[in-house]
């Protein structure tokens, strides 16, 4: 999820009564609930070490008691006043498990066994950004102040459990909401996996959420000789041949050297260890071959997202190898 939603989750998890077990609980618990994007430094050695490292080690169930424990410390550094590390870091480890549980839900995953394995852990049932998250914890964060202007219109007592409840209740909405779009994107699986397209069986499929209607999934379909994106709309009929077609290359013995050299890259690698549905493309160049590929989940031709790209000249050497995403994983996904 995005820094936003994890962040308001941070400051609804105080809310909702863990500002209980420590008098610092407001920074704690935003600083925790951010704490796994700390690897986002890994940005800093390029584009393929950050996809390499992202959503890895600080993302994984080992990491939980370290971060929480660095973030109360920290904070203890700019207390004013003593307080309780167990109970500070109890809720802290509850801010951080939030942070996972959240990236959980999207297409893009989380390694929670890092470095034990390096499984990629997804639910594909929410956005990267889900603005029904966001509604729910924006009105959490809203309510005492909504709560303090009515009262002050009809000229009645202020609750001082409005921000309380109202966290609650976001909390519990966002609980049911992923469990409730958790048993739509099975139906959507079921669907996409049930049917037959262009006469042949998928061997594999996923259903990737809309970034507004519930019922509306992007489906990925994988055959043996091509890929369809396929919408299902669960209130509506499904058309199997009504999507689009991306067949897989048949490469020349050129084209097969230039994949193999590419793949030597460490953008080509990382991606490839990363991608779920990779497309690969050869451009004939005037220097060689320009070997691309892309991973279906986040976008297709002619924008894609997720994309290695490389020229592999004649003479076999590999040039301007590079991975990009644009706009980042973390961010509005088009397709």
């Amino acid at each position: 999820m995005d820094p936003v939603t994890h962040t308001l989750t941070g400051f609804a998890l105080s809310r909702a009564g863990l500002k209980k077990w420590t008098p610092y609980s407001v920074p704690i618990m935003l600083l925790a609930a951010n704490a796994p994007d700390i690897d986002l430094i890994a940005g800093a050695w390029g584009r393929p070490a950050y996809l390499e490292n992202h959503r890895t080690i600080t993302h994984s169930i080992i990491a939980v008691p370290i971060l929480a424990a660095m973030t109360v410390l920290l904070v203890r550094l700019f207390a004013r006043k003593q307080f309780s590390f167990k109970w500070a870091w109890f809720a802290a480890m509850i801010g951080v498990a939030s942070h996972l549980a959240l990236d959980w839900l999207n297409e893009y995953g989380v390694r929670l066994l890092a470095p034990f394995s390096n499984k990629w852990w997804r639910l594909d049932s929410a956005n990267l950004v889900d603005i029904w998250i966001w509604a729910a914890l924006a009105f959490a964060a809203a309510a005492p102040f909504l709560s303090r202007l009515v009262s002050s219109e009809i000229g009645a007592r202020k609750n001082p459990n409005s921000g309380r409840v109202a966290a609650i209740l976001a909390l519990c909405f966002i609980g049911l909401y992923a469990y409730g779009r958790s048993v739509l994107h099975d139906r959507a699986v079921a669907i996409l996996d049930s049917r037959m397209y262009r006469a042949t069986a998928p061997t594999s499929v996923t259903a990737l959420p809309d970034e507004v209607n519930p019922f509306v999934w992007h489906g990925v379909v994988e055959t043996q000789s091509f890929y369809e994106l396929a919408d299902v709309n669960l209130l509506g009929s499904f058309d199997p041949d009504a999507g689009r077609v991306f067949y897989r290359p048949q490469p020349t013995p050129e084209e097969l050297t230039a994949e193999r050299l590419a793949q030597s890259t460490d953008a080509f690698h990382q991606l490839l260890r990363f991608a779920q549905y990779p497309l690969w493309r050869f451009t004939p160049v005037e220097k060689g071959i320009r070997v691309e590929v892309m991973d279906l989940r986040f976008g297709a031709p002619p924008n894609p997202r997720f994309l290695a790209s490389a020229i592999v000249t004649l003479d076999g050497r590999i040039m301007n190898p590079d991975f990009s995403y644009d706009p980042p994983p973390d961010g509005p996904v088009s397709r």
